[in-house]
């Protein structure tokens, strides 16, 4: 139990359906005995990689005054910058060593869900770097498109319809992320960490990490172990709302970041997330007498302000009716 698995997830994209239910099967035992695994054979090229991480590495390098110009905190949606220390995954630990840039599915001002006041619906607002918008928003398409083809798997381990995700994740919450985490030798106290222990609040999360590694998962032991970088991999994980509607027969795994020392570390997570008003309650197949729901019935919308809530300071500070 120190290895994740890797998966080769070239068949999801064939003409033939011959390897489907074969990795269908190997993200279902993967996503019981660790909640993590690798993919690989996906379709986001390394120069698309490589384009994100350039201008990631521009934008953060920015004086913090630019970046705040798009400061989270002063966002109704939750888009934009978030500076060092605004989140706490972990209560027990200070305030997380990185900075972050979040995008969402985009509302203009004048859509019918942002004009009603819908939580975590609105623009995205990116930073005035010249290509930065057009590389994100089409990255973000494409994250979503390969978020939806490992969800019609899952849909086939779990015995749901193949469309059940489809029909959830139109106009999703989805968020793209850019995390950049300083060297730990900047951290303001030893228990500082990159990224408190915590487990996803979404469905899946696809996460590319840099060569400076960091990203440690506990196993069933109870044990951390490095979830190293592997080149043209994406790391997948469980969240909690996949954790809900599974029953727990997929676990949504506590995991953490331990800031490399000496170098920055940069990481691109996808946290795929529904649309806001879907029902996150138990499958069929993921109950029965012996082994009734575990968890009430929630929204896409009302578990993740929930979960922003116990994160983030300024969202504690928001009516609980914000977006």
């Amino acid at each position: 139990m120190n290895t994740l698995p890797i998966i080769d997830i070239a068949p999801l994209f064939a003409s033939e359906e011959t390897g489907w239910h074969e990795v269908a099967r190997q993200i279902d035992t993967a996503c019981r005995d660790w909640g993590f695994f690798y993919i690989r054979n996906h379709p986001i090229s390394a120069e698309r990689i490589a384009q994100l991480k350039d201008a990631a590495e521009r934008f953060f390098g920015l004086p913090v005054e630019q970046k705040l110009q798009i400061d989270i905190t002063k966002s109704t949606h939750h888009r934009g910058y978030g500076a060092v220390a605004t989140e706490q995954l972990d209560p027990a630990k200070p305030s997380d060593l990185k900075e972050t840039f979040d995008m969402g599915f985009h509302m203009p001002h004048d859509h019918p869900d942002v004009l009603a006041g819908k939580p975590l619906r609105g623009p995205n607002r990116h930073p005035d770097i010249e290509g930065w918008p057009t590389l994100f928003e089409q990255h973000y398409q494409d994250m979503h498109s390969l978020a939806c083809t490992l969800l019609r798997a899952l849909a086939d381990a779990l015995g749901v319809e193949s469309a059940f995700f489809d029909e959830r994740f139109i106009e999703p919450i989805s968020v793209f992320r850019m995390i950049h985490y300083p060297p730990r030798q900047t951290a303001t106290s030893p228990e500082q960490q990159g990224a408190g222990a915590h487990t996803d609040y979404g469905c899946i999360t696809l996460l590319y990490q840099d060569e400076a590694g960091g990203l440690q998962v506990q196993n069933v032991r109870g044990e951390w172990i490095d979830a190293p970088p592997i080149e043209g991999t994406f790391v997948v994980n469980i969240g909690d709302m996949m954790a809900r509607w599974s029953n727990d027969r997929y676990k949504s795994t506590p995991h953490r970041v331990i800031s490399p020392l000496g170098v920055d570390r940069y990481s691109m997570p996808f946290f795929a997330e529904p649309n806001p008003d879907t029902l996150i309650s138990c499958l069929p197949g993921c109950q029965d007498e012996a082994n009734r729901p575990k968890y009430p019935d929630t929204t896409c919308s009302a578990y993740m302000l929930s979960r922003f809530a116990e994160t983030y300071a300024y969202r504690r500070e928001a009516p609980a009716a914000a977006s």
